[in-house]
């Protein structure tokens, strides 16, 4: 059931199965909003209270001027766990919700009792280690993190250029077909766009606090399971290796005949890794 509660300072949106059983938190990616979890949902409902919400910015919450590093939405998700009367839960986080995921654990490392990372390198990684390669492959955060530009250029063609990464950053191409005009409308709504590219602009923030706690050798304190797509965004590397010096339990593979989407591309080979996890 979709529902809207208002934080401290943010009005989110999120889809709630209900019921007793512990929780577990949902975290979707950009150009994406809780609806790339729905083909899951229903398989880890059958165990778990799932919460997909909307993060700031993305979807039905809130699209303020700021407040998109890292930091902050891990406090939103913090503010949403508490408002479920929640103390302890799981979280699973796509892309940039990886990434609110990997903060969380970070600043609020009592709350969770697992962690999963899909399809990501840590985002201090990738700035401090970065290759000609990296930026190849990630020319979208730097055009991403230019004022104006993006907007200005993007909103005429969001279909086209939303559509792009989708094709290009898929295995199973089919698979997203019929949920991306939904996404199209979800970023042609006011402030949307710009939102989504202020995700990125927090980068330089981001790196920083990233930084701060890597440098003061503050790892993740529990077991963190990474999964990556075998022809994602990271396809070719060892995650795991890369995640370690981060977060020194870390396992985990890649998922077979998959892109950056693991989600909607594979949810039954997804669920399957995640109960294993989730129940240990």
């Amino acid at each position: 059931m979709s529902q809207i509660t208002q934080l401290e300072h943010l009005r989110m949106s999120y889809t709630d199965t209900g019921g007793s059983g512990p929780l577990l938190l949902l975290l979707h990616g950009w150009p994406q909003t809780s609806q790339c979890w729905d083909a899951v949902i229903p398989a880890l409902a059958q165990e778990y209270r799932v919460v997909a919400p909307d993060l700031r910015g993305y979807g039905l919450t809130d699209k303020p001027r700021g407040g998109y590093d890292k930091k902050t939405m891990a406090r939103d998700i913090r503010q949403l766990v508490q408002h479920l009367g929640y103390s302890k839960f799981r979280l699973v986080g796509h892309d940039r919700g990886a990434r609110v995921g990997h903060r969380f654990a970070l600043d609020h490392p009592e709350m969770l009792t697992h962690l999963t990372l899909l399809d990501i390198a840590p985002t201090l990684y990738m700035f401090r280690e970065g290759t000609t390669a990296m930026a190849q492959g990630y020319w979208h955060w730097f055009f991403h993190m230019q004022d104006d530009l993006p907007e200005l250029l993007v909103a005429p063609r969001i279909d086209e250029y939303l559509r792009f990464f989708f094709e290009r950053w898929t295995y199973q191409r089919t698979a997203l077909e019929a949920a991306i005009p939904d996404y199209v409308r979800a970023f042609s709504r006011p402030g949307a766009l710009r939102a989504g590219f202020d995700d990125y602009r927090a980068f330089d923030i981001d790196v920083v606090h990233d930084g701060e706690d890597f440098d003061a050798r503050n790892t993740l304190p529990l077991p963190v399971q990474v999964l990556w797509g075998d022809h994602g965004l990271v396809a070719g590397r060892d995650l795991v290796e890369i995640w370690t010096p981060f977060a020194p339990e870390a396992f985990g593979e890649p998922i077979a005949e998959c892109g950056h989407f693991i989600p909607e591309e594979q949810p039954e080979a997804l669920v399957d890794k995640l109960l294993t996890y989730l129940r240990s």
